[in-house]
């Protein structure tokens, strides 16, 4: 019987079935570890620290399929990573006259550092496709919607009338925000080379002696791997890991950002916006949850307490850190799985969100004309003056009712405003601003 799986994502649908998920399982570690291995063997070949064969010969030997990942694990138990039980196994799977060239000078840190960045830039890049459908997504919802007016609501009551262009060019602007971010520390992310204490003796012990020798091996590494080249072994200077961890914990909030904001715009009293494909209750079949939104909107309340991890994990002492470097490990592949799922997510919610234009328009009506009080302070402020345009109006608002009378009829019995155009003052769709403009500008940006 085969065994289960140890984590198969049942509590976490966020990101189960997601391109992150597998770009962060084990096996793509194990693969992510192999590969690290197997290019700092040809790094050294092409440095003429060891024979092209040897690089050949350990680039073979390196394929996960040979390898157990739960043997590993249990067997890294013993050394605290799994790196010590791999080097094992690799070695004896490498021909015997080249098995002397696996590993040679480098430290545990050295793979298992360069092994994760190569994960997480792997898995950026699909994070960044997801962003891209998002974005295409909020574009196209923007330019159709720039001129459908809604109530703006803020600290949860009708303020002003904005447009669901601008809100969803908004939306957009985060997450363009969040591509370039990531972008950015994708395209820095480092290889990892300094021997045991960060000095590269070793290296030069084996045959880099000549001036410069092991720095080209550096750069030769971080070829073969295809990180960028570091300048220093960065082994207790944890700025790759912090830049990471603060693009992401990032683009989780801006994702987040979505997914609150259609959260109530989907609830029932509002239904404004519905996402394309409800979710289902166990208990009461009418239901339509917004599931993508939900998913959403919790991996963006979960992903800063794993970045906070990472920060403090800068704290390293010494040359190479006891517990410092170890806390780091599984919060980072939980933040790039959150992280990648919820971009997933949010790509499906924004190519499917439904908008409702009519219910955004019956809503700008619900306070009896008085989401309009601002323009018509502003309006009414030279034909009366402030304060007494200001008195009119507090005194006007206090007498308005659900079920009547307006503030156009209100308004409608001052003498003094007989003249007024008082409902093209008060028409809510007139009052949006400079939001259509705003969108376009928004839209500009590529």
């Amino acid at each position: 019987m085969t065994p289960e799986p140890i984590d198969a994502g049942l509590l976490a649908p966020g990101r189960a079935g997601s391109p992150a998920e597998a770009a962060t399982a084990d096996a793509a570690f194990l693969r992510a570890l192999l590969d690290a291995e197997a290019a700092l063997t040809r790094a050294q070949a092409a440095t003429g620290q060891a024979p092209a064969e040897a690089g050949d010969a350990v680039t073979a030997a390196a394929v996960g399929s040979r390898f157990d990942v739960r043997d590993l694990a249990l067997r890294a138990r013993s050394g605290g990573n799994p790196v010590i039980p791999l080097v094992a196994d690799l070695t004896a799977a490498v021909p015997g006259e080249w098995r002397a060239y696996v590993h040679r000078g480098a430290t545990s840190q050295d793979i298992l550092d360069t092994a994760a960045m190569l994960v997480a830039r792997r898995t950026l890049d699909l994070v960044l496709d997801d962003l891209a459908r998002t974005e295409r997504a909020l574009a196209e919802q923007a330019a159709a919607h720039r001129d459908t007016a809604m109530p703006g609501r803020t600290l949860t009551q009708h303020a002003v009338p904005t447009t669901f262009g601008l809100k969803a060019a908004g939306w957009r602007s985060l997450i363009l925000d969040a591509r370039d971010r990531l972008r950015t520390v994708r395209d820095s992310l480092p290889a990892q080379l300094g021997g045991a204490a960060g000095t590269l003796a070793a290296f030069a012990a084996y045959g880099n002696e000549t001036a410069g020798g092991a720095e080209r091996l550096v750069v030769a590494y971080a070829q073969e791997t295809g990180l960028a080249a570091p300048a220093l072994p960065w082994h207790v200077l944890r700025t790759p890991i912090a830049d990471l961890a603060g693009a992401l914990a990032f683009t989780a909030g801006a994702l987040g950002k979505t997914a609150v904001d259609v959260l109530t715009l989907s609830r029932t009293e509002i239904a404004e916006v519905t996402e394309g494909t409800g979710g289902g209750s166990s208990a009461m079949p009418h239901k339509a949850n917004p599931v993508r939104a939900t998913l959403v909107a919790s991996a963006a309340r979960r992903a800063p307490h794993l970045a906070a991890v990472l920060y403090a994990s800068m704290a390293a002492e010494d040359e190479r850190p006891a517990g410092a470097w170890h806390a780091e490990w599984e919060p980072l592949r939980d933040l790039l799985r959150l992280v990648g799922g919820a971009a997933r997510d949010t790509a499906e919610l924004a190519e499917g969100l439904r908008v409702h234009a009519d219910l955004m328009r019956e809503h700008l009506g619900l306070t009896g004309g008085l989401i309009a009080t601002e323009r018509l302070s502003v309006a009414l402020a030279p034909l009366l003056g402030r304060d007494r345009a200001r008195e009119l109006l507090t005194d006007l608002t206090r007498r308005v009712r659900p079920e009547g009378p307006s503030l156009l009829e209100l308004l409608a019995e001052v003498p003094e405003l007989k003249d007024v155009d008082l409902i093209e003052l008060t028409d809510p769709t007139r009052g949006t601003g400079s939001a259509g403009a705003l969108t376009d500008r928004a839209l500009e940006r590529p």
